[in-house]
């Protein structure tokens, strides 16, 4: 096993975070192969440790200094497992930025992941989240997984049905939480792909620019146009976009709402009912308020970001005022999206 990597002592993560959070690693460290995350794992002085896995730092949180390790997993390469006339299984480390992937995948015509342009963060975050965007979530291309068992070092594979996904949610996000680190990921797509515009959003988008029969690249850039209109750039300031699920509620639940607020947003989930977030968030008058350098983008009610110098405790208790807003005039629980780190 390799054993090149460094640790560094009281590591400043702000770049390894795109809500820009000043908070402090006791120990952090990079790997960039299976081989150095297992001797990592297997290093003596760290048996004891907390340790926090960290990719592309869009989706979590860091709410004070983390008094243990970081492991920044930045295993990188993109290579074809096997292909056929329809078909390519690709594999995807899972260091790899996510959107720079979706561009490399459109540019050769591999089609299925494409209405998942833009969205931050790396390879092998997304199937902890099973990430979703107009129309499409990352299980419906996803073929399996390689992840390294904190506890024993030994790398396992996981098919998609014992990834057990569901919205925003997997098996890593519950029982498996904290005991994985993803190392690998193998995505089938398609070589004559059939293109989603189910979302409004994006055939409208699509309808806009005059295209009748788009692309999977009119497709990718329709998303980014989307989504750039109404998410902030991580680069331009701190933020870690969607900071909140989309709550799904009874059908039940959902009438009793309607009838109070008749222009309420609604999207069918099975047997249940999706509202969006940002509509409640709005409703209760958060979007565009500032506290501190604490706030709500005036754009985009989903979106919480940083000004400039917020402490993440900071970001996380506006948060908590959003949820307790919203539940009250609601009764409805909104559950955050990004890990909370303390």
């Amino acid at each position: 096993m390799s054993q090149s990597f460094s640790i560094q002592e009281n590591f400043n993560l702000s770049d390894y975070n795109t809500m820009g959070i000043a908070a402090k690693a006791r120990y952090f460290c990079s790997v960039q192969s299976v081989g150095e995350l297992q001797s990592l794992l297997a290093d003596s002085r760290f048996q004891d440790t907390p340790r926090f896995m960290i990719g592309g730092g869009s989706n979590v949180l860091f709410i004070s200094d983390f008094k243990g390790l970081v492991i920044h997993v930045d295993i990188k390469g993109v290579s074809i497992d096997r292909e056929d006339e329809g078909e390519v299984i690709l594999n995807v480390g899972a260091g790899e930025n996510w959107h720079e992937l979706v561009v490399h995948c459109v540019e050769k015509g591999w089609g299925g992941i494409e209405n998942l342009s833009l969205i931050p963060g790396s390879v092998g975050a997304a199937p902890i989240q099973n990430i979703g965007a107009y129309g499409v979530e990352l299980e419906e291309v996803f073929e399996s997984l390689e992840a390294v068992e904190i506890k024993t070092g030994e790398l396992k594979s996981f098919s998609k049905k014992e990834c057990r996904f569901g919205y925003r949610d997997s098996v890593f996000k519950n029982e498996l939480k904290g005991l994985f680190v993803i190392t690998g990921v193998k995505l089938r797509l398609q070589k004559s792909p059939k293109v989603n515009t189910s979302y409004r959003a994006l055939s409208e988008k699509l309808e806009e620019k005059g295209i009748k029969n788009p692309s999977i690249k009119d497709i990718s850039e329709a998303v980014i146009e989307i989504r750039q209109s109404k998410l902030p750039d991580p680069a331009e300031i701190g933020n870690t976009g969607s900071f909140f699920k989309n709550p799904v509620i009874t059908k039940k639940q959902f009438e009793e709402l309607q009838s109070a607020y008749p222009d309420i947003p609604s999207y069918p989930a099975g047997e249940k009912v999706k509202v969006p977030a940002a509509w409640l968030i709005d409703q209760c008058g958060w979007k565009g308020k500032r506290f501190g350098d604490a706030g709500v983008h005036k754009m985009q009610a989903l979106v919480i970001v940083n000004y400039g110098n917020a402490t993440g405790e900071e970001i996380w208790n506006l948060a908590q005022k959003i949820q307790v807003s919203v539940k009250d005039r609601f009764g409805v629980f909104l559950a955050p999206e990004v890990n909370i780190v303390s």
